[in-house]
């Protein structure tokens, strides 16, 4: 047996996707493999603590998911299958490392990413699978992370599992004419992850530290696997680029604080400086994409002196370029912000007009106008816009944030302290 300083949890998480790929790979079940290694992975988390760590914990993942598997298929309609995969298993050598080493572990990690961005998969099924699948969160976490019940995630996870299994796809990469489509799921899920975790979309706490944590952890799998892509290195230097301000992005109760008012010398300098180096070389490929530009506009904010000190006629003619590429309204926010700062807070409240009739009733674009509105003196207009904001918000830390900023304004306005 063997002890070290990685906990048994962060163990199984790194080891998951290796053992769900190798006996996926032999099975040919995707959703058989997932529910074998799941009970492998909760055996090992039982085990592990009271027994050690076993010389070989990945042999011992996928020798233990390997007997469920079988189990699982013995029964009298499943005959000829249970043979062909007692036969397979009596070939194969016991469990060792990983044929191929890091590489083919990649590939199978890789491969597992891909399935659970099948195009069958709505987000909100592929985000939760890829959770499951790929980082080693059990249902009962993933179903805590998004605030549901763990039988109504549980069924989430099924039926995505049934929709993949109804697609007939092998475990395999996807043709070459459907892998960049398939690419781009797989980075659009893992952005929606990482904003779930840097901005949490309800619940008492600004962040879920795990989740954007476990979205950094899967983008550096996949930029190992895909180095040479600009959009890959891109978004993963967009999250590290952001993540490196959550040290100072709230206070000592948990509550938020703007980036305006942030003390920078709180900011993780090694993940600013690595993740400038890998945007610095996805852009200088020439293939500007979405998330290459959210990086660029990160690199900008971090190596900024102060938010004054900010160049935000950089800022600004990014958010111009993401904007064409997108014809997305909440980079027209970001832009209008940008556009204040350049030309005055009527040129930005000008722009929001613009996207009035798409987005008039989200909370963000009244806590836009409000900041605008604020900027331009207008303190009873900005009160009541940064008040339907607190009110559009289920996240309980922004919404004390703009509910007290709409009694600031409104008490300066009567003169009193309120």
């Amino acid at each position: 047996m063997t002890t070290g300083a990685t906990t048994t949890e962060g163990l199984l998480r790194e080891l998951a996707p290796r053992a769900l790929g190798a006996v996926a790979r032999r099975s040919g079940d995707f959703a058989a493999a997932e529910d074998a290694v799941q009970e492998a992975l909760l055996a090992a988390a039982t085990r592990w603590p009271a027994d050690g760590t076993p010389d070989n914990p990945l042999g011992w993942l996928i020798r233990v998911a390997a007997r469920r598997l079988t189990d699982e298929f013995r029964s009298e309609e499943a005959r000829r299958r249970r043979e062909a995969l007692a036969a397979s298993w009596s070939l194969t050598a016991p469990p060792g490392p990983v044929p191929g080493g890091d590489d083919a572990a990649r590939d199978d990690t890789l491969i597992l990413m891909f399935m659970c961005c099948h195009p069958s998969l709505t987000p909100g099924s592929a985000i939760p699978l890829t959770l499951r699948a790929v980082g080693g969160l059990t249902t009962r976490e993933i179903a805590a992370a998004f605030l549901v019940p763990e039988p109504t995630m549980a069924q989430r996870i099924s039926r995505a599992k049934a929709s993949l299994k109804a697609s007939g796809d092998p475990f395999t990469l996807p043709p070459p004419d459907q892998r960049a489509a398939r690419l781009r799921s797989v980075l659009h899920v893992l952005y929606l992850l990482f904003n779930e975790g840097y901005a949490s979309s309800g619940g008492s706490d600004l962040a879920r530290s795990d989740l954007s944590g476990e979205a950094i952890r899967l983008a550096r799998g996949l930029h190992a696997s895909l180095p040479a892509d600009p959009e890959v290195a891109g978004l993963l230097a967009l999250m590290l680029l952001t993540d490196a301000r959550r040290p100072a992005r709230t206070g000592p109760g948990g509550e938020l604080i703007p980036l305006a008012a942030q003390e920078r010398g709180r900011w993780d300098r090694a993940l600013i400086t690595e993740g400038t180096a890998l945007i610095t070389g996805a852009l200088r490929q020439g293939q500007p994409g979405e998330y290459q530009l959210q990086a660029a506009i990160g690199a900008v904010h971090d190596q900024a002196p102060s938010h004054a000190g900010t160049d935000w006629a950089q800022i600004q003619a990014l958010y111009e370029a993401l904007e064409r590429m997108t014809g997305n309204p909440m980079v027209t926010l970001n832009r209008a912000v940008a556009e204040a700062m350049v030309a005055g807070p009527a040129a930005g409240l000008a722009r929001l007009d613009g996207v009035r009739g798409r987005l008039g009733g989200h909370h963000r674009f009244h806590a836009v106008r409000g900041h605008l509105l604020e900027m331009a003196g207008d303190g009873p207009g900005a009160a009541a816009e940064f008040a339907a904001a607190a009110a559009g918000t289920a996240n309980l830390r922004e919404q004390h944030y703009l509910t007290a900023k709409a009694a600031s304004l409104a008490a300066n306005r009567t003169g009193g302290a309120g």
